[in-house]
């Protein structure tokens, strides 16, 4: 009890400077700095320099000083040289790998200074020098950056209420399943994650309502090709032409979206549903990309799966709860529109 009252007392400026306070208090009111080190639980020379700093420098002598604290073990100078470094790789300073992280700059921090740092207080410096740590974001190499930004049809689409615009894409769940950081409890030191020894995976088409996130779905077990893409936008066609309005979808360039043997019956559904292809290269820009990192997120990173049969009732019973429109969806997928 005497200690926790003890820590509480110090883990505040005011608290301490309380503490302080009233020592000297005991002190004016006649009792001995012995006694009130025993009574307040502080040695006798604590109390004595006190009762100096009060005599000194009144109640401000009480108040917290600047801790200085432990020196910095790189210089300005070297700091610069080590932020300059990480923006680097690690092999145009002859050390391995490509990658910088906690063993990567302690080795060049000795190299360069004959500094030893742990690899704990390397990790540190990342985060101190304004660092982060993310996963790469994928990007296709070919993709023509200003193709891309030319690329208006979709803002123009989404504001105009005769369109009901929709993405379209497909997908594929591994049954082996993914991984992902996450927060593990201390007494975890390195937590384990199982996977089945297996190649099988169920593929989805899916499309997603811009307006309001209905989405829809086929499984499709075998392959993506142009007789399964066409089965699906009848599908899409004949769920989405209810509501009277000019569907719109948007999709990539996947050879089989193209394919002959559905072009004739495109072309007949008129200007009452058509399809939108992006940019060559350019998947990202579709929205319906977003909605399948939701779903590896919440349904299958981290995630062990004896059987396919569980991964498809994992994912099938997320998306039901999106089948009559998800305000999360419409969120996730909603197009912002610059200003310029």
């Amino acid at each position: 009890m005497v200690m926790a009252l003890q820590a509480e007392i110090r883990r505040s400026h005011e608290a301490r400077y309380d503490h302080r306070l009233q020592g000297i208090l005991l002190v004016a009111q006649g009792m001995t700095c012995l006694e009130v080190a025993r009574l307040l639980g502080d040695s006798l020379r604590t109390v004595q320099y006190w009762v100096k700093r009060f005599q000194e420098k009144g109640l401000c002598g009480l108040e917290e000083g600047k801790r200085p604290g432990r020196p910095r073990s790189l210089s300005a100078a070297q700091w610069q040289e080590v932020s300059v470094a990480l923006r680097l790789s690690p092999e145009d300073y002859d050390l391995s790998g490509h990658l910088w992280d906690g063993k990567t700059l302690s080795a060049f921090i000795q190299q360069q200074f004959q500094i030893n740092l742990g690899v704990r207080q390397c990790q540190r410096l990342f985060r101190k020098m304004g660092f982060r740590l993310r996963k790469p974001r994928p990007l296709i190499a070919h993709a023509d950056p200003e193709m891309q930004r030319q690329y208006k049809k979709l803002e123009k689409l989404s504001q105009n209420p005769e369109v009901d615009l929709w993405a379209m894409d497909e997908v594929r769940f591994q049954q082996y399943g993914s991984r992902c950081r996450m927060w593990i409890p201390p007494e975890d030191k390195e937590p384990v994650l199982l996977h089945h020894p297996t190649h099988r995976s169920i593929g989805y088409f899916g499309a997603v309502r811009v307006r309001d996130g209905k989405f829809i779905f086929k499984p499709e077990a075998h392959r993506f090709n142009a007789q399964t893409f066409w089965d699906f936008l009848k599908e899409v066609q004949l769920l989405s032409s209810a509501d009277g309005q000019r569907v719109v979808l948007i999709l990539d360039n996947a050879r089989y979206h193209h394919a002959k043997l559905h072009h004739e019956w495109r072309e007949e559904q008129g200007p009452g549903f058509a399809l939108d292809f992006l940019p060559p290269y350019s998947p990202e820009l579709n929205p319906i990309e977003r909605v399948w990192r939701l779903v590896r997120r919440i349904c299958i990173h981290n995630r062990y799966f004896p059987a396919l049969e569980n991964v498809i009732y994992t994912v099938e019973k997320q998306f039901a709860q999106w089948g009559c429109g998800s305000e999360t969806l419409r969120t996730l997928c909603a197009i912002i529109v610059s200003r310029n």
